[in-house]
Parts: C-alpha cells; sequence; structure tokens
C-alpha cells in the first residue's frame, strides 16, 4: 500500500493468538512480559495480553500473521521449555463468534458458555463422530473451526475436554470462556 507521500506501507491487521496450557494450575510458567517479548521479537506491534493463560492481541501483516503460530511456540519451546500449541484469529473472526455463539439465547448468564478454537476446521465425519451424550447436560455445537460449549454444571465437570476434541476432531483445541471471549474481542476493537 502507498499513502500520499509516495512511501511503501504494509497493511496490518488485528489477530489474536490463543496459547494452550499456559499458567494453568501452577505448571508451564510463562510471564506475560516474557509472552509479549516473543511476539514483539518476530516483528508484531501493538502487543497486549490478557490474563496470565496465554491470550494475546496484536497486529502483523498478513505474511507474518500466518507464521506466528509457529514462530512463537517454537520461541516458548526453545527459551522456556514449554510446548504450547498457539491458535489464531483474525479480529474480524472473533467478531463472528462473539455474534454466533449458539447458546447466548438460551441462557440468562453466560458462566456456563465457552468457546474451544480449533487450529484447524473439522471434516464433516469427523463431527459426526463426536458423541453428543458424552457428558450430560453439556452441548456443543461445530461451527467451522470453533467449536460452541454449554456446560451448565461448569466446565470443570464436564467430559468435553480438550483431549477428547483433539483425539476426535484430529486437531488442536484450546478453550476459553465466554467472559475471556468477550474481553479479548474488546481489545482487538481498540487495537
Amino acid at each position: 500500500m502507498t499513502n500520499n507521500d509516495g512511501q511503501q506501507h504494509t497493511v496490518e491487521d488485528v489477530h489474536i493468538a490463543l496459547l494452550r496450557g499456559i499458567n494453568v494450575g501452577g505448571k508451564n510458567r510463562l510471564p506475560m512480559a516474557d509472552l509479549a517479548a516473543i511476539f514483539l521479537g518476530i516483528g508484531c506491534r501493538a502487543v497486549q495480553t490478557y490474563i496470565q493463560s496465554g491470550n494475546v492481541v496484536f497486529r502483523a501483516e498478513p505474511s507474518l500473521a500466518a507464521r506466528v503460530p509457529a514462530l512463537v511456540a517454537a520461541a516458548i519451546s526453545a527459551d522456556f521449555g514449554i510446548s504450547s500449541p498457539v491458535v489464531t484469529r483474525t479480529r474480524a473472526e472473533l467478531v463472528d463468534v462473539a455474534h454466533n455463539n449458539p447458546y447466548l439465547a438460551e441462557t440468562a448468564g453466560t458462566r456456563a458458555l465457552h468457546v474451544v478454537f480449533l487450529l484447524d476446521e473439522p471434516e464433516p465425519s469427523q463431527i459426526a463422530a463426536l458423541d453428543p451424550d458424552r457428558s450430560p447436560p453439556d452441548r456443543f455445537v461445530v461451527r467451522g473451526r470453533e467449536l460452541f460449549l454449554f456446560c451448565p454444571n461448569g466446565v470443570a465437570r464436564t467430559r468435553l475436554t480438550n483431549q477428547y476434541f483433539d483425539s476426535r476432531l484430529k486437531t488442536t483445541s484450546t478453550m476459553r470462556n465466554w467472559q475471556t471471549v468477550l474481553a479479548l474481542l474488546e481489545l482487538a476493537q481498540e487495537a
């Protein structure tokens, strides 16, 4: 893109990185300042972290954004000895998630709502193989690379775990509660 002064500028978009297994239950300790430094070190800009569980909002031009998951995961492994998959979404994709949660209309509160972000879009046959009765009264809906999860008794009691979805859908997943999704969307809208 060329601006009025004739200089070439890259187009950047806002992205959200969701790391799995960071600072959970006292394991895989990674200070958010160090995580932000990794993103800055690979060339991302306007880097902001949210809470301690590996949520990062950043700006990057498209060619860098496509490589962020691999670059960040490699840096975390090299610098901290932690294996942490990284799933990313654009701001537009997160807006879509926020507006299309099928369980919003069913519940007065949002504590039971979660989104499982998938690295890859599963095949229809993989989705069909998921057991809807695995963990009653919990329910789920897969839409593209997101799995919307409704756990009225809390996510700590569900048998619908990352490991279950990863093994059945042949991908990598990371889960966020609905409040975190909305907070990340707010940060992304301001970035």
